[in-house]
């Protein structure tokens, strides 16, 4: 189970760098996750872990309790020597005291204590399954003691919290076991019973079924061997009972579950970060009815300086077509760079109202800014030199090639016609001797021709395109073609960001059900005849 929960921990924070980089989770979050605590009890043993007559680790369990109730006492009792620090000195003790059998090889500790760590052994084939702490005082105004509790705490299996009569309503023990209850198995011991009463120890019982304990297991004991109607013994042997590789194992799965479920609310507050799924299309359809505002806005701005634009791409054509002479500047100035960066930012305020991660959309909008510019610039020349090549619309450009045809065949036929009268006339005349033709024909006849040629030539004049409309008509095909661009680029761009956000959220959900707690564990910890059952809070 450990190794499981280590590679959860892994994928989860191979995802928060991932996301972090794209953007989608802040430093904090990305933090947050790579700080979940991988610690647990068998990390302070070697992963080739042996023992001649074992086939698990031996069960870690620790005294634990605040100042003056005799948790150095009762590890002393046990060891039947004085191993741990006790007395006025205690309270400013700055170290763990580990008791174990001496073919126990501890080999992990907390980084933070290995200055900090007193370890004794014994010969005990009773006691070999188990591992004592003793742990400092926790509510010791020294602030190293507090910090060595959180540190060894992950380390732990059982903890035995000693209280007295006179500290077992302590606030900050209560603190503690809110925070740390669903993370261990309890045993509580009500130490020094010879000065204790029944409505304390009723007072106590009740305390610990407030907070989730249904029946706690409180063991009456006293700091003196003399006191033979204590339950120390019980105690012991009740710790030994636990040490079983099968009691061991459940509780490593109880460990993992605990763990699991505050990874899960770790993550499950990172996927409410992330904002809805039909924020996305929301988004899209904002930024269609802004960007068509804009358009709007930015054609009636254009009017001047197209037909500025036009005016020059019509005294320049030639040299503009033969690149001789470069066109002017983009017609897209700062006033439309001022417009589209408005739309740009009424953009990012709504995403912000979605919920959605802002960061990602920073960043995109960032690269698009200098984008309308290149695309005005390009389309609007693309489109001006294809319209100056072809000026006109089809109908026009046919009736040009028609009256170019015609400005041919009309003087040809014209002078076909004169010149047969003239060879007619001049064969006839020979034949009836009648005069040749008159000044009236040839005045006549060069009327003809030349209006067979003037007329196509002068409607060809006439109907010739304007340049500067032409040019006019390209700009604004090439500046419609450039907006269709643009809404086309960014509606790319942000299906991607959805698209990219599904992703995460999908890999968001496969670390989030792997969380999920199966059928199997939740029966076996709900097993009211399991004897972790009243060691655990609930």
């Amino acid at each position: 189970m450990v190794y499981d929960y280590s590679d959860l921990i892994e994928q989860a924070k191979q995802w928060a760098l991932n996301a972090r980089a794209l953007g989608w989770i802040n430093v904090e979050m990305s933090e947050q996750l790579s700080a979940v605590d991988v610690r647990a009890p068998d990390a302070l043993f070697s992963a080739t872990f042996s023992l001649t007559e074992l086939t698990t680790r031996p069960l870690v369990v620790a005294f634990m309790g605040g100042t003056g109730v005799g948790k150095s006492t009762l590890l002393n009792r046990l060891a039947a020597k004085n191993i741990a620090k006790a007395g006025v000195v205690r309270p400013t003790s700055r170290e763990v005291t580990l008791y174990h059998h001496e073919s126990v090889v501890l080999r992990h500790f907390p980084e933070q204590s290995l200055n900090q760590i007193n370890i004794s052994t014994h010969h005990d084939l009773g006691n070999k399954n188990v591992v004592w702490i003793d742990m400092p005082d926790f509510d010791s105004t020294e602030q190293t003691n507090k910090h060595l509790v959180l540190h060894w705490l992950p380390y732990i299996d059982v903890l035995i919290y000693v209280v007295s009569p006179e500290r077992y309503k302590d606030e900050k023990a209560w603190r503690l076991l809110l925070a740390e209850g669903t993370r261990h198995a309890w045993l509580f011991a009500f130490n020094q019973w010879d000065r204790g009463q029944s409505d304390q120890y009723a007072d106590f019982t009740q305390q610990l079924q407030s907070i989730g304990f249904v029946e706690p297991v409180i063991f009456k004991t006293a700091c003196s061997e003399d006191n033979l109607s204590d339950e120390f013994e019980v105690l012991a042997s009740t710790i030994n009972s636990l040490a079983t590789s099968h009691i061991i194992e459940q509780l490593e799965l109880r460990g993992s579950l605990v763990r699991k479920q505050a990874l899960k609310y770790r993550l499950e507050q990172v996927m409410i970060a992330l904002g809805p799924d039909d924020a996305y299309q929301k988004l899209t359809e904002k930024w269609q009815a802004q960007w068509q505002a804009t358009v709007t806005l930015l054609q009636k701005g254009f009017e001047w300086p197209l037909k500025y634009k036009a005016e020059y791409y019509a005294e320049h054509a030639a040299d503009i077509m033969t690149q001789s002479v470069k066109s002017e500047q983009s017609v897209w100035d700062t006033w439309a760079q001022a417009r589209f960066d408005d739309a740009l930012d009424e953009l990012m305020i709504y995403v912000d109202q979605l919920g959605i991660p802002v960061l990602p959309f920073k960043q995109l909008l960032g690269v698009l800014k200098d984008t309308p510019s290149k695309m005005v610039l390009t389309q609007t020349e693309l489109a001006t030199r294809v319209a100056l090549a072809n000026p006109g619309n089809v109908l026009q450009r046919f009736c040009l090639k028609s009256l170019r045809l015609a400005e041919i065949i009309l003087p040809l036929t014209s002078m076909s016609w004169v010149g047969y009268k003239v060879l007619m006339s001049y064969y006839l005349s020979n034949m009836t001797n009648d005069h040749y033709l008159g000044v009236d024909f040839a005045v006549h006849s060069s009327l003809l021709i030349a209006l067979s040629w003037l007329m196509p030539f002068f409607i060809l004049k006439k109907m010739q395109p304007s340049l500067k409309k032409t040019a006019l008509k390209g700009l604004n095909k090439g500046l419609a073609n450039a907006f269709n661009l643009i809404d086309e680029r960014m509606q790319m761009e942000l299906n991607n960001k959805a698209k990219q956000h599904k992703e995460q959220v999908s890999q968001l959900l496969v670390l989030i059900n792997a969380c999920e707690v199966s059928e199997y564990t939740s029966e076996l910890l709900a097993d009211k005849e399991n004897p972790l059952a009243r060691l655990l809070m609930h």
